[in-house]
């Protein structure tokens, strides 16, 4: 057991002769009412981890943690009773968050803005103008997605806004870049072991495809549907690399349908094949990628459409086929985009921005190093790419003016196989912005170790100010007033009623049954500190 932190109050035993010295501790123990009563601070270790029996990247959630570290405690601690106390830091894996108000955004529904949702798509402009407030749009956009959204309902809502002032030339219509996956493309496996997948390698993260050693392979990629509706004068083109193909080009191949549907029979579809002259080398361990020539769409002009990319494998020839990015074009404007993200809550019958919470853009990743292994190398972060590694520098640079014990929740893509959302909950401390550490509190009950979540606050003068400040008033000397015949504050149901006050403000994501040990200073004559108990219970906190 490494860094472990405690301070064992004092306790007197005899000895007498005996075969093994512990067994009179247990007969004192047996004999004494008092416990020993030790507290302790803990940070796991790997080899804690293992002793637990939980990968050293930590727990798969919080109650995971209340599960197995009871146990963990009574065997480090096998003497320990009642009114003890463990206070046990750790890590969750995956960059989960260990704090519901950090998982109510993680967790909530997000909207990718479709490229007709922005305000100048009669001119193909696939992005906010640098000069326009996504905040001034997204909340009608959202009256259209969700249909009567429950009150408190929590959306996050994606888009891109140009950097500059976008010029005439071809905008992104439809775009998958295959960054950590497959986006919304579906994967047919029709003969053979082998499938797509996401993968990457160096600065380039890609759709690949191989049989090798496995013999005969059909399997197909296939976008969603693409909407060409109401635009003319499409363009295709693919970035891609095609090693061990040599000359059969006929193995891979770019097709179109104008009446597949997803998840249906593609067996059943009319596919078109694409012609592209534009190709890799297709040599054996030639991993360059070529950008193909912007292939003609306009056939399609006025239809819905869904793109394909067909892969075979014979038993002579097992190729490997890579797609970087694959992209529809059309005449409108274009310009560098940032890849942005914010959240809104449905309140009062309407989208509001929710406060307090930030998701990283494109260009936060990249000013955060773009070489390998750092946020901006694929925007995004993983185990190995760790968000405390970066984040607190982030904030600090970024905020550098914050005041002390202001809080704001950052979320963020992080890779586990697939891209998801997580995020964590960052305060300045001391002048720098620190990240949420993971810790659970345990207090032993007599028999064994159970979760304890109580919280000591003790009230501060903004606390007494928020009660009043008036003559009489705990705001007035900052303290309450508990001598006979004062009006004010003078029995322990004013005080809880203060206590509610105050907890109710300055907690409001507090759980039911978060517990409070509330300190506060009152005047019966000479100054003092008392303290209550208080639960959160439906709602209000009651004295445990």
């Amino acid at each position: 057991m490494k860094k472990i932190v405690y301070l064992l109050m004092a306790f007197t035993l005899v000895f007498t002769t005996a075969c093994d010295p512990m067994e009179d501790v247990y007969e004192e123990l047996g004999t004494n009412s008092e416990a020993i009563t030790g507290d302790a601070t803990i940070v796991l270790t790997s080899d804690d981890y293992d002793e637990l029996g939980v990968d050293e990247s930590g727990f798969s959630s919080v109650d995971e943690a209340k599960t197995l570290l009871p146990a963990f405690l009574s065997d480090l601690y096998p003497v320990w009773g009642e009114n003890s106390t463990a206070l046990v830091n750790y890590t969750m894996a995956d960059g989960l968050s260990n704090l519901e108000e950090v998982n109510v955004f993680t967790e909530a529904d997000s909207y990718y803005l479709a490229n007709e949702d922005y305000p100048q798509a009669a001119v193909n402009a696939i992005g906010f103008y640098p000069n326009e407030d996504p905040a001034d749009y997204i909340p009608a956009i959202l009256d259209a997605q969700f249909d009567s959204p429950e009150e408190g309902k929590i959306v996050l809502a994606t888009y891109k806004q140009y950097i500059d002032e976008p010029v005439v030339g071809n905008s992104d219509y439809f775009r998958e870049d295959f960054n950590g996956d497959l986006g919304a493309f579906e994967t047919i496996n029709v003969m053979g072991t082998k499938e797509w997948y996401a993968s990457s390698y160096g600065d380039v993260e890609y759709a690949k495809m191989s049989a090798y050693g496995n013999g005969q392979n059909e399997d197909w990629l296939i976008s969603p549907e693409i909407d060409l509706t109401n635009q003319t004068n499409a363009s295709f083109q693919i970035n891609q690399t095609s090693p061990f193909i040599g000359g059969n080009w006929d193995l891979v191949s770019v097709l179109v349908s104008k009446d597949y549907t997803t998840g249906g029979d593609h067996t059943a579809a009319t596919w078109e094949t694409i012609t592209i002259t534009t190709l890799p080398s297709g040599a054996n361990y030639d991993y360059d990628y070529v950008l193909s020539e912007l292939v003609d769409f306009s056939a399609y002009n006025g239809e819905s459409i869904h793109v394909a990319f067909k892969y075979l494998a014979t038993d002579a020839t097992a190729p490997t086929w890579q797609i970087d990015y694959a992209v529809i074009k059309l005449p409108g404007v274009e310009g560098d985009t940032d890849s942005k993200g914010m959240y809104f809550v449905y309140d009062g019958g309407e989208w509001v921005p929710s406060e307090g919470v930030y998701y990283l853009s494109t260009s936060d990743y990249d000013s955060m190093g773009t070489a390998s292994g750092q946020p901006g190398k694929y925007n995004n972060f993983s185990n190995t790419t760790v968000p405390e590694d970066y984040l607190p520098t982030f904030l600090n640079a970024k905020n550098p003016y914050a005041l002390e014990e202001e809080t704001i929740i950052l979320t963020y893509k992080y890779y586990i196989g697939s891209t998801v959302v997580r995020g964590n909950s960052y305060t300045v401390t001391d002048g720098v912005w620190m990240p949420n550490s993971p810790s659970l509190q345990f207090g032993h009950d007599g028999s064994e170790w159970v979760p304890d979540n109580t919280i000591k606050y003790t009230f501060t003068t903004a606390d007494y100010d928020s009660l009043g400040t008036e003559y009489g008033y705990p705001g007035y000397y900052d303290n309450f007033d508990v001598r006979e015949g004062k009006e004010n504050y003078t029995d322990t149901e004013d005080h809880l009623e203060a206590i509610n006050t105050v907890l109710l403000a300055n907690f409001p994501g507090a759980a039911e049954g978060q517990k409070f040990i509330v300190y506060y200073d009152v005047y019966s004559g000479i100054n003092e500190v008392w303290n209550l108990k208080v639960i959160l219970t439906n709602g209000e906190y009651v004295l445990q």
